[in-house]
């Protein structure tokens, strides 16, 4: 019987040294020859045969022999593991083969408008989620007083539709969160942890829409199985590990729901959506890091961009930092947000706020403006799509 050790065959050979010279007048054989394998009757009697009719007094010719034979016994192996693979396939396919395809249909950006100005940023956003080709679903959950009526001339029913006729978004009609504060804003931020209760997706991506997408971020759905995953507010103190809300993968469950939901209705007066979020999760959740999925538009009118990079030592290089960057968060108190930069008032304060040029060692003068030119283009970038996109009656005066 042949010795088997993970599907290969080990051959023995027994008395294969001759125990005296054989003639050289006569065919030298070096007495019983077994081969003990699994391969082909007619091998081990081809070998056989071979040792009965070559004279082997000669050391070169027992050279030649040996070297036959090794060839002949690797062919053999290489026979049986062809016909192995061929009726059993791969018996390590690769985790390339193994993957499955992904199903999108699980995953889904979500957005959230209590007011017609943040639908319309909304909006923009799954625009560029479509224009960028992005494979997951997309969530609108847009307060229940909105109506969708295909006549309806409100410009909330005009947007909602657009949402779903042209960019492929679904509509979920919600109760707006909300409690007493001095703050609307900030106030009904409690509506975007209505997140948790989407159950119908295993994850769902929460970004603030006061913000632009630059590039898909779809990668962040195959992430490890956790609650919650999201960057930390390298602007604040890096003491505190503070987590971001801006941009919050989720798991949505009714546990997890449920937790929301207490801690909303147990909430201080400086209690709002980032609090309830670090009350929760700080010491559990995945950790995302800001590099590249966050990035404030304030960072270019820094002075210091250690928080950014995490270091002291690291040079800024904007453009890199912009080319790598995936969301850009509009954050630059005390110039207002970019669909509210059309008034005197607010021109003057971008004026006065915009950042400036910097010198230029190859000209020797202060002439180096690309922070402060890449900034505008944000604001300028902002206000020409949310015109294509909402219309002229939403654009930024």
């Amino acid at each position: 019987m042949p010795d088997a050790v993970d599907g290969l065959y080990l051959v023995r050979f027994v008395s294969v040294v001759p125990t005296k010279r054989p003639s050289t007048s006569t065919p030298g054989l070096i007495g019983p020859l077994h081969v003990l394998c699994s391969y082909p009757s007619n091998l081990s009697a081809k070998i056989e045969q071979m040792y009965r009719y070559i004279d082997l007094a000669s050391p070169r010719a027992w050279r030649t022999v040996t070297v036959v034979l090794c060839f002949l016994i690797a062919a053999a192996t290489l026979f049986k593991l062809q016909r192995h693979f061929s009726i059993t396939g791969h018996a390590h396919p690769s985790s390339f083969h193994r993957a499955d395809p992904v199903d999108w249909s699980r995953f889904a950006y979500t957005q959230y408008a209590t007011n017609t100005a943040y639908l319309c940023n909304s909006v923009m956003l799954f625009e560029t989620l479509h224009r960028l080709d992005s494979k997951p679903d997309r969530l609108m959950m847009y307060p229940d007083s909105f109506s969708v009526d295909a006549q309806g001339p409100s410009r909330e029913s005009r947007l909602l539709r657009k949402a779903r006729d042209e960019y492929g978004v679904k509509l979920v009609p919600i109760k707006v969160q909300s409690r007493v504060s001095g703050d609307v804003t900030w106030a009904e931020s409690y509506t975007k942890l209505l997140a948790f209760n989407q159950t119908q997706y295993e994850r769902v991506l929460s970004l603030d829409s006061d913000a632009t997408i630059l590039q898909s971020m779809d990668e962040l759905f195959l992430l490890p199985p956790c609650p919650i995953a999201l960057p930390r507010a390298y602007w604040l103190n890096p003491e505190d590990h503070t987590l971001s809300s801006q941009l919050m993968l989720i798991e949505p469950s009714a546990f997890e729901f449920s937790r929301i939901m207490v801690a909303i209705s147990s909430a201080g007066p400086s209690d709002y959506d980032m609090e309830i979020i670090n009350n929760l999760y700080k010491h559990s959740a995945l950790i995302l890091p800001h590099r590249p999925y966050t990035l404030l538009t304030g960072d270019f009118r820094a002075k210091s961009h250690a928080a950014y990079l995490g270091n002291e030592l690291e040079v800024w290089d904007m453009d890199n930092v912009l080319k790598k960057a995936k969301y850009l968060h509009f954050s630059d108190w005390p110039v207002p947000k970019p669909w509210l930069a059309g008034s005197a008032s607010t021109s003057a304060v971008v004026q006065e706020q915009q950042p400036t040029c910097v010198f230029n060692e190859a000209t020797g003068q202060n002439d180096d403006c690309r922070a402060r030119d890449l900034w505008l283009g944000f604001y300028a970038d902002f206000a020409a799509r949310r015109k294509d996109v909402c219309g002229s009656d939403l654009s930024v005066a």
